[in-house]
């Protein structure tokens, strides 16, 4: 298990509420459209980062991490395990508090680079089926 109830419990309700979701775009039919949607029924800033840098659910989307020109708190990540590690490590740069991988999203090194950075992670677990347990 890669990032515990204590760990999925703080960012969740403590690490702040800018998120900045990693392959979230206008397509209605993938994943990321609707868990930002009910992040942000949970009060949670989803900020679209995907290279068409399309407007979703009303926040302006940037191509990259290093695009978005305010601070993030959580990283939420809907790409291939392969692509993932470069993405947690621009989350790093980028002075973010977590880096969330999605269900399927694994990199055990990306993992452990991520929390030997301070930042606080989660992998293969979903922001939108933990948020509301919290409540």
């Amino acid at each position: 298990m890669y990032g515990d109830e204590a760990a999925v419990r703080k960012i969740l309700t403590e690490l702040g509420d800018t998120w900045a979701v990693v392959g979230l775009s206008a397509n209605r039919q993938r994943a990321a459209y609707g868990v930002a949607e009910v992040l942000q029924r949970f009060g949670k800033r989803v900020v679209p980062v995907h290279p068409k840098a399309e407007t979703v659910h009303g926040e302006q989307g940037y191509a990259s991490l290093a695009d978005i020109p305010f601070d993030v708190d959580v990283v939420d990540v809907f790409v291939n395990s392969e692509l993932a590690g470069p993405v947690a490590e621009e989350a790093v740069a980028k002075g973010a508090s977590a880096v969330w991988f999605q269900l399927g999203v694994i990199d055990e090194a990306a993992y452990e680079r991520t929390r030997a950075a301070g930042l606080e992670m989660v992998m293969d677990r979903c922001p939108a089926i933990e948020i509301p347990r919290l409540r």
